[in-house]
């Protein structure tokens, strides 16, 4: 790829957070420090149940007049602001969907960050890690005349998010039963173990500090037909994990960290493990 290119991600939307307390809200809410947030800076976070078990993911950024963006997902974006309209209680801030206004693309490739900023727009570096590009909220039907570059198919971003062992909402975290630490939050820079308390923090500490991570979210490369979501990872005819997102020739399986290390099958299929540069594992005692 010569210079960067950009993909819309349809499954991506946008909830607005105003007011002067929208800091302090979220920041009793969310897996990531709130107080880090500002104009192009922004966290990658979870809501969880009080369990400490995943149900929405967002990037949060602050949009240059006091107003903070939510990008999350689509289909789920209207329930998302819903329920945190139900915690507000006394909070001086006001929830919005704005999936009908805005909408949501990346930039992905060489130099990519040299766009920053774009005018008319919200963008950011993704905080998950660099190699994921810029993420753009933009006013709907207008990213393509703001960004002035070359269309790519949402395959090409898929293609190397893929490879990363990147999750993808809840394609890749079950809702009321994925943790975060078996999901790479922790690297991937979705959790500030120095802030106050927010909802699921308790389980989420305990699973951190007590070494409790058994299974982990992999990427792995596929050799056959592509396995269906949810299809069983078998090691020596044992269910070892199972598969969530992929395309291709490349899946993010959840898998038993001890049975990461060699070739597996799902549905007929030969699945590779991999382990990113950016995964780190403790060895095992």
């Amino acid at each position: 790829m010569a210079s960067p290119q950009y993909c819309l991600l349809p499954h991506r939307s946008v909830i607005g957070v105003t007011g002067p307390d929208r800091v302090e809200f979220l920041q009793g809410l969310i897996s990531n420090d709130t107080t880090k947030v500002g104009p192009g800076q922004a966290i990658w976070a979870a809501l969880l149940t009080p369990q400490g078990r995943f149900l929405n993911d967002m990037f949060v950024v602050e949009d240059g007049a006091g107003t903070f963006l939510m990008e999350t997902e689509r289909e789920r974006a209207a329930a998302l602001a819903r329920k945190l309209k139900m915690y507000t209680l006394r909070s001086k801030v006001t929830v919005e969907d704005r999936s009908a206004a805005m909408e949501v693309a990346v930039v992905f490739g060489p130099d990519a960050g040299k766009l920053l900023p774009v005018a008319g727009a919200t963008a950011f570096i993704d905080p998950r890690l660099p190699e994921l590009g810029v993420r753009v909220l933009a006013p709907a039907g207008q990213a393509a005349a703001l960004l002035r570059l070359s269309e790519a198919p949402i395959a090409n971003y898929e293609s190397m998010r893929l490879r990363l062992g990147v999750p993808d909402g809840s394609r890749d975290l079950p809702v009321e039963k994925a943790l975060l630490l078996e999901s790479g939050f922790d690297e991937l820079h979705g959790v500030d173990w120095k802030k106050g308390c927010y909802m699921g923090q308790e389980l989420t500490a305990r699973t951190k500090y007590r070494g409790l991570i058994k299974r982990r979210l992999f990427p792995v490369r596929i050799e056959g037909p592509l396995p269906a979501p949810g299809a069983p990872v078998l090691r020596d005819g044992k269910e070892v994990g199972e598969i969530r997102s992929g395309q291709g020739d490349r899946a993010i399986a959840m898998l038993q960290i001890d049975a990461a290390d060699g070739a597996l099958t799902a549905e007929g299929a030969m699945l590779f493990p991999e382990r990113p540069t950016w995964m780190h594992i403790p060895d095992s005692k």
